[in-house]
């Protein structure tokens, strides 16, 4: 028996052809998949994102799908189409494809653009790397393919082409049109999809917008989810000495922009993790219905606990997943002058601190970075938008240039009940039960424009395993999830709308 045909997910017996039937298409997809993978694909490289968008074009083309790309002052969305016959309802389809930025040295494989497989030894509890030429012939469903943007998210995108083929085999055709976007810049916060949206709306109109984008529920069950928070993200930098400064020659004497921005930042949570910015959390309500659905989730906190490394969680919310609907103030990066053996004894000359903010219904970006620049001031910082001048230097004591950029906005909202109960029994077909449904996402994905501009009901269908490392390095996709990616995909085509 070929290795592929070990592979059983989550269906009763009685409907093992149709994982047998996405095991076979999985496998004949992973040639492709390394393909695609091996293009670079951070967006601050245009020439190498028109690589990634030239295989897309082709990709579709070959499965019948016309293409088109949607001009923006950067780089293009792809917009592909396929229209079936007598079919009244259209899907548009939401897929990324661009990745984050990549520092090869932290990687543990030759380059993150040349994917591997890698099994864990149940003797050493390490992972070792195999060939990938092994995907070819079958596969394990905990082996893992490590690759910059296996699950973020060209996993999905890939698994979704493996659905296509695979309803072609099974002479399947869905009873509603097909739009696919694809978003090249997504990690940069798409910066031009909102005015794309409005320029190209009678090109994407349709009757409701699915992504295939994230993280399934950490139990790794099957899971549907109706919102995702926004982000916005804030660059703070405090000034010291014009230039680094030996601290043996100036220490005591010249300020440290280093230690006074850990203070600052200090001074903007508690212990527990709380935000202490006064009416941060205003207008952020949670009814008791909304509570009730949020405790129908299944999580085992003991076992998050565990997964994160960390003894206790933050005191924000009641729950895990009361914690996601709060927006948040994360401190995502921090520089001032060297570590480890580059360390000198010097005193830097700025400090620079990234932050983010995930926002949720209720939280509007302007008035929380309003009330984190308040702040800063109140802590006898002079705020500016630019570089200091010179005469600011010399007359202000406490400088504080900041930048911002904001992002996207969330969205939540409920599906119709027939559109809902469509994805709800797509997903039955597939696993053999309910999925688990999740009211808002953790991370941040691009869809307010399509819902406030195209007027239609989105909802998130994640695939990729929750220790997917992303964004990080090693980023890999369980491959048992890619496998249940194109079974999910594939009912989702057959299930009538």
């Amino acid at each position: 028996m070929p290795a592929f045909d070990q592979y059983t997910g989550f269906l009763p017996k009685k409907n093992t052809d149709l994982n047998k039937v996405a095991a076979e298409y999985a496998r004949q997809s992973f040639r492709e998949f390394s393909e695609l993978l091996s293009l670079p694909n951070d967006a601050h490289f245009p020439q190498d994102i028109e690589k990634n968008v030239r295989w897309c074009e082709q990709a579709f083309a070959k499965r019948g799908f016309t293409t088109q790309r949607l001009i923006t002052p950067t780089v293009p969305l792809l917009l592909a189409e396929r229209k079936v016959k007598q079919a009244k309802k259209t899907v548009l389809i939401y897929i990324q494809i661009d990745g984050q930025p990549v520092d090869a040295t932290q990687w543990q494989q030759e380059s993150p653009w040349i994917p591997v497989i890698e099994r864990k030894e149940a003797s050493t509890n390490k992972w070792n790397i195999i060939p990938y030429e092994r995907l070819y012939e079958g596969f394990d469903p905990d082996w893992r393919i490590f690759a910059r943007s296996t699950s973020d998210a060209k996993g999905p995108a890939m698994a979704f082409l493996a659905a296509l083929d695979a309803a072609h085999g099974l002479n399947v055709q869905p009873n509603y049109n097909l739009k696919v976007i694809m978003d090249f810049e997504e990690e940069l916060g798409s910066p031009h999809l909102p005015s794309a949206v409005v320029k190209y709306k009678n090109e994407l109109s349709a009757d409701m917008l699915i992504i295939y984008d994230g993280p399934r529920h950490v139990s790794n069950q099957p899971t549907l989810s109706f919102g995702a928070r926004g982000i916005c993200e804030i660059t703070l930098t405090t000034f010291g000495p014009r230039v680094p400064v030996h601290s043996g020659n100036y220490g005591n004497y010249t300020p440290n922009p280093a230690m006074r921005l850990a203070q600052l930042l200090a001074s903007m949570k508690d212990d527990h993790g709380r935000v202490t910015i006064p009416t941060y959390y205003d207008g952020i309500i949670l009814s008791d219905e909304e509570k009730a659905i949020l405790k129908q989730v299944p999580d085992n906190e003991t076992e998050i606990r565990k997964f994160l490394g960390i003894a206790k969680a933050d005191n924000i919310g009641n729950n895990f997943q009361e914690s996601l609907q709060y927006p948040t103030l994360n401190i995502r990066g921090l520089d001032a002058l060297f570590v480890g053996k580059e360390a000198r004894t010097l005193i830097p000359a700025t400090a620079t601190a990234e932050i983010d903010i995930r926002l949720v219904p209720g939280s509007d970006p302007d008035r929380l970075v309003g009330l984190v620049k308040k702040h800063i001031q109140d802590q006898g910082y002079y705020v500016i938008d630019r570089e200091p001048t010179e005469d600011e230097r010399m007359q202000h004591e406490k400088l504080f240039p900041s930048n911002r950029i904001f992002h996207m906005r969330h969205f939540k909202l409920l599906l119709p009940p027939n559109r809902a109960f469509w994805l709800t029994k797509a997903m039955v077909r597939a696993f053999g039960k309910e999925p688990i449904k999740i009211r808002m996402m953790g991370g941040s994905i691009p869809i307010s424009p399509f819902v406030t501009t195209l007027n239609i009901p989105a909802v998130s269908v994640p695939t990729v395993n929750a220790d997917n490392n992303q964004h990080a390095e090693n980023e890999n996709i369980r491959v048992g999830n890619y496998v249940d990616a194109v079974k999910t995909f594939l009912a989702i085509l057959m299930e009538k709308l």
